[in-house]
This record gives structure tokens, C-alpha cells and sequence, in this order.
């Protein structure tokens, strides 16, 4: 059934008046906020209608009602306006994107860390495997006489490094020899195609050589491993408790849990074709997070690599607003790591704030 505009109207106002006050809404706050000419028993038989129409619920004996799921999902398909960053929500978010980490998974984690402080919600910064990634260069850095460091640079612009002490002491010609056999025989290959190279050196190295290969070799390894697995970084947990939704410990302790225990294997869905995704409720496929939303963006990182970054928080969130920063956030993920460029300050509005 279509609505009307005045349904359309009343809708709105009711989910913007509740995401800013998370407080059921009546039909005078109605009348003052979307401007109807029309009294305010009317706008009360309006909002029985949308009620009955599954747009509102009507919590416990409260004159008052809130949006439901149904509502949510109405009001960012159809009713919601783009909100526009001013220039110094612009200028804050390019200033953090000017991370100086050179290791990818360490610039996720600051990453998600930064959105939490924006958006006062917790957030979880996902980094989608790949089963094509390749180390294409490897340096060796002498630390003393029986100490070097590795430094793994994948196809997909992941810097790795780690210590490592062998047994017997190295020579700077050594890691030298090193090195260019690494860079020569070791690049541009797979996981599954490592311990193939491996084996056709072990057939003609000398043992102590083939013993510092097989450290460096090995490494690569694990980097190449951990590539094909998603990788999750989560923050601002404990900014759930700061909305009334998950006061109640009972409420909040299963969703803080999930957060707390993203993984590999948690089941989110990929974003294709849309820079920005919103589950509202029961639409996310997890049971913590059927009372909740999640607002998405994804960005790519390269090397056939994507990324997805987040909030979760209650369906009163402001989903405009939250729309709006992470698109901009992950559109300059994807510039830092395909270009080493942030989005100009600005660039997604102007001084004043739409919506």
C-alpha cells in the first residue's frame, strides 16, 4: 500500500523525533516539528493508521509511539535526506585518515578507532581475504651478529616484518646473498606455490643456508595465510552503554559479547554495488543483532583486496548522518591505500549540514 505524503510526512517526523530524543513520540511533538496544518487528533488517527500498518509500535501504555523496523526501512529508502558534511567534520575526518602506520592491519585497528570517536558507537573494521595475494619483496635489515629483521611487502601493499635470531652468527655479505635469492626465487608466488620453490632450493643449498631461507620462507608463509582469512578489528564497545537502548546490562551484555568476539568466521555480507549498506533489526542474519542496526561502507584496498567499515548501535541511530561519514571515511581508505590520496577538504559539502 502506498502511503500518502501525509502518512510520509509523520513517519518522518516520528523517526527523526525519536532518534534524537529516544523517546516514544506523541502527536503534539508532530504537529511543532513537521509543520501540518491539521490538528492534532488528526495527526493521532494518522499515526493509529501507520500503526496498524506495521510503519509504528506503540511501546507498553505509552500515548507515544516509535518506529519499527518496517518504519526504519522506509525512512532510508525513501524518506531520508542526504546529509551533507560540513567542512570541519570534512577536515577532522582528513586529518585522521593521515595515518603515518605503514602496516595495513595496524592502520585497520586506528581505523576503526577513529569512526568510534566520530560516531560515538562501537565499530568493527573488516579486511576481506584474498586467495591471490604474493609477497613482492623482501628486505633483510642486520641487527647485530646473530639478529635480522624480514620485511615482507605483499602485491597488496601489506607491510610485515619480524625479528629473527638464528643459530649461528650471519655476515652482512650472507643477508646480502640472502636477500637477492629471496627476491629472485621467492616474489610474485602464492601461498600453495611457496613450498614448491622451497623444495627445488632445499635440492641444491647448503644446509646453514637453506636453514635462513627456510625462517624467511616460512614467515612469508604465515603472512600469506593470515591474507586469506578475514581479519576483523573492533573498538568502542563500551559506547553502547552510553544509549538508553542497552542501559540494562541484560540488554546489552549479548551484543557487547559479539562485538567483543568478531572473527575470521563472523557473517557479514559483502557490499556490491552500493557504497553504502543499512540493516535495520531483524534484517542482520546474527541474533545479537536482530534489536539493532548496522550501517556499512565499503573501500578497496588493492591488490584484490576490499574492506568493510562500520558501526552497530540501535535502529534510532541517525542513519543519514551515519551514511554520510563513513561514506567519506571509506572513500578516503580506498585513495590512502590505492593513490597515498585523502579527499579534499570539503569535498562531500558545504558549510551548512542538510538533513
Amino acid at each position: 500500500m502506498e502511503l500518502s505524503e501525509r502518512k510520509k510526512l509523520i513517519l518522518r517526523a516520528v523517526v527523526e523525533s525519536y532518534i534524537q530524543t529516544a523517546e516514544p513520540v506523541g502527536s503534539k511533538a508532530i504537529v511543532e516539528s513537521a509543520g501540518l496544518k491539521v490538528s492534532s487528533a488528526t495527526i493521532r488517527n494518522e499515526m493509529a493508521e501507520l500503526e496498524n500498518l506495521g510503519y509504528l509500535e506503540q511501546p507498553h501504555t505509552s500515548a507515544g509511539r516509535i518506529p519499527s523496523p518496517k518504519g526504519y526501512r522506509l525512512y532510508v529508502n525513501e524518506l531520508m535526506e542526504q546529509h551533507r558534511l560540513s567542512i570541519q567534520e570534512t577536515e577532522r575526518i582528513n586529518e585522521a585518515l593521515h595515518l603515518k602506520m605503514r602496516q595495513m592491519d595496524q592502520v585497520m585497528s586506528e581505523a576503526g578507532k577513529i569512526v568510534s570517536q566520530l560516531t560515538k558507537y562501537p565499530t568493527f573494521a573488516l579486511t576481506k581475504g584474498t586467495k591471490k595475494a604474493a609477497i613482492i619483496r623482501y628486505d633483510l635489515l642486520m641487527v647485530e651478529e646473530r639478529a635480522f629483521i624480514a620485511v615482507l611487502m605483499t602485491d597488496a601493499q601489506v607491510v610485515k616484518n619480524k625479528l629473527f635470531r638464528p643459530s649461528d652468527p650471519i655476515s652482512d655479505t650472507q643477508l646480502q646473498l640472502l636477500s637477492t635469492l629471496l627476491n629472485t626465487s621467492f616474489t610474485g608466488l602464492t601461498l600453495d606455490q611457496l613450498s614448491p620453490a622451497l623444495m627445488k632450493v632445499a635440492s641444491h643449498a647448503g644446509e646453514e643456508a637453506y636453514g635462513l631461507i627456510e625462517l624467511v620462507v616460512s614467515f612469508a608463509m604465515e603472512v600469506l595465510e593470515e591474507l586469506e582469512n578475514n581479519v576483523v578489528h573492533t573498538a568502542g564497545i563500551p559506547n553502547l552503554l552510553a544509549h538508553p537502548e542497552y542501559r540494562s546490562l541484560e540488554k546489552a551484555e549479548p551484543l557487547m559479547n559479539y562485538l567483543a568476539e568478531m572473527g575470521d568466521s563472523t557473517s557479514l555480507p559483502v557490499i556490491q554495488g552500493e557504497d553504502v549498506r543499512i540493516l535495520i533489526g531483524p534484517e542482520n542474519v546474527a541474533d545479537e543483532l536482530k534489536d539493532s542496526s548496522v550501517v556499512m561502507a565499503s573501500y578497496d584496498i588493492g591488490g584484490g583486496m576490499q574492506g568493510v567499515i562500520g558501526v552497530v548501535g540501535p535502529t534510532r541511530m541517525d542513519y543519514a548522518d551515519l551514511a554520510a561519514r563513513l561514506s567519506y571515511f571509506a572513500e578516503g581508505l580506498s585513495r590512502m591505500f590505492g593513490k597515498g590520496e585523502i579527499p579534499p577538504p570539503g569535498g562531500t559539502g558545504d558549510d551548512n549540514e542538510g538533513g
